[in-house]
């Protein structure tokens, strides 16, 4: 166990907390739920460029890392449902380009083949994170603003479906011939 590895459990252990935060309606509770999910957030960028920059990368962290941030961006989605901060058809197209993405990684490794993160990928990831927060937020508190959350959660999806696209179109052809080779 490491630092980095050590900072992606302290991510997943977050999420009660975000959901309870979310969920329970007491006075301010929309700032402990961003505070939470902005904090696990944080995590999730420390513990990535500490395990690179200390040499730390360790099979542990490759596994858990990616796991942590969808269980906490699924976490966060399925509230916010409920709550009526998102429609579920958006939260089904966002979680579902996650577990398709997971399986198509799944399925190449097993093969060999490593697919890193894409750009559109991170890009995917940086606006789920400010929309998230936006709509952690809600209507009450943002007001005009929450207009902001709502373009944010359709730029989430295009760019769900874009990056999801693009891991199947630039990988899927090889994965694919390496299967009718074997």
């Amino acid at each position: 166990m490491n630092v980095p590895n050590s900072l992606t459990l302290l991510r997943i252990g977050l999420i009660p907390f975000l959901m309870v935060a979310l969920l329970w309606t007491f006075v301010g509770h929309e700032f402990v739920a961003l505070g939470v999910f902005l904090l696990a957030s944080f995590t999730d960028t420390v513990d990535g460029l500490w395990a690179r920059r200390k040499n730390k990368v360790t099979a542990l962290g490759q596994l858990l890392d990616p796991i942590a941030d969808k269980l906490l961006i699924v976490a966060a989605l399925i509230c916010l449902v409920g709550e009526g901060g998102v429609a579920a058809w958006m939260a089904v197209i966002i979680i579902g380009r996650e577990i398709a993405v997971t399986g198509f990684r799944a399925v190449a490794a097993s093969r060999g083949v490593l697919i890193p993160a894409s750009w559109p990928g991170k890009v995917k990831m940086a606006l789920e994170t400010v929309t998230l927060s936006l709509l952690i937020l809600g209507e009450p508190v943002l007001r005009n603003l929450f207009l902001a959350a709502r373009i944010g959660l359709w730029l989430v999806i295009a760019a769900s479906v874009y990056s999801a696209a693009e891991y199947f179109i630039k990988f899927g052809p090889r994965l694919l011939s390496e299967r009718s080779a074997g």
